[in-house]
């Protein structure tokens, strides 16, 4: 196992003038498993959460990212620590990390089976899975006044790009940022998941205290699923933007929690599928090109 971003591996390359041996950057995928130290001081468990693949680096954001996005714990306050391996592990210990919440803290252990909502990966997310998600977001329908100049909404997907270091060498990550609405980079985390890019990213920002983030921008790399509008609808966040495409229960659920939603955004061009009063633009040009 590495504990780097990326590895230089060998590959033969072949174009039209033939093939020739040369060494390639790739991102590391590796599995992280997530477990969860519970309980009074008397009585503590140790419950495995989940284990999903990701590329090592930022793990105690990605684990506390994860618990607070899917409603298993509501705040920094109910972290004590967390670290890879708080107990013995056979091997690969750097594949696991512990969450350790405080004894007072009565975890939601019923979300871990992840029945509260599915994912979009299932295709089974509808009107109950919104509903659901309602009932554990601790900063649903919080009152904002947040907006972003659109000048400043094309320069993000550029800003990101520089800042994309993994990116750059392997051309393999996903990557969520936060920003200001002045375009003043915040957090990047990159990911073979693009779902533990905004976990990371969200995890950062609870242990900074700096939810909710209604005040910022949030960046997607790729396109927007519903999974990645859910983890942010439950960190307060109302401007998202992706460099890709919505898919349509992204849409739904954007709708539904007054998110304003934004894909393709990429050169001079973007969609507002949700929320458009939330970007302030200079000038509108209309051009209903065939």
């Amino acid at each position: 196992m590495s504990n780097a971003s990326s590895i230089s591996l060998p590959v033969v390359k072949v174009n039209q003038h033939g093939s020739t041996e040369v060494a390639d950057e790739l991102a590391v995928e590796e599995p992280l498993e997530i477990r969860l130290e519970s309980g009074p001081e008397e009585a503590r468990s140790v419950k495995n959460i989940s284990v999903t693949m990701r590329t090592p680096g930022n793990d105690a954001e990605l684990a506390i990212g994860f618990l607070f996005t899917e409603g298993i714990i509501q705040s920094k306050d109910d972290v004590a620590d967390a670290s890879h391996c708080f107990i013995a592990c056979a091997e690969n210990k750097e594949n696991v990390i512990q969450v350790n919440v405080r004894p007072s803290v009565t975890a939601n252990l019923k979300n871990t089976d992840r029945n509260f909502y599915t994912t979009s990966s299932c295709g089974v997310c509808g009107k109950g899975s919104i509903n659901a998600i309602r009932t554990v977001g601790t900063y649903i329908d919080t009152k904002d006044h947040n907006s972003v100049k659109q000048d400043i909404l094309l320069q993000l997907p550029e800003i990101l790009r520089q800042q994309q270091e993994v990116f750059d060498s392997t051309g393999g990550l996903h990557a969520s940022a936060l920003f200001t609405t002045e375009g003043d980079l915040i957090t990047l985390r990159e990911d073979v998941g693009r779902h533990n890019a905004l976990d990371k990213v969200i995890g950062a920002a609870l242990m900074a205290d700096m939810l909710p983030l209604g005040d910022k921008v949030l960046l997607l790399s790729g396109r927007a699923s519903f999974e990645l509008v859910q983890k942010a609808v439950m960190a307060g966040i109302n401007i998202i933007a992706a460099v890709g495409a919505p898919s349509t229960l992204a849409v739904q659920l954007a709708a539904e929690f007054n998110i304003t939603l934004i894909g393709f955004l990429r050169g001079s061009r973007y969609n507002i599928y949700t929320g458009s009063h939330r970007v302030r633009h200079s000038s509108l040009v209309y051009n209903y090109e065939s």
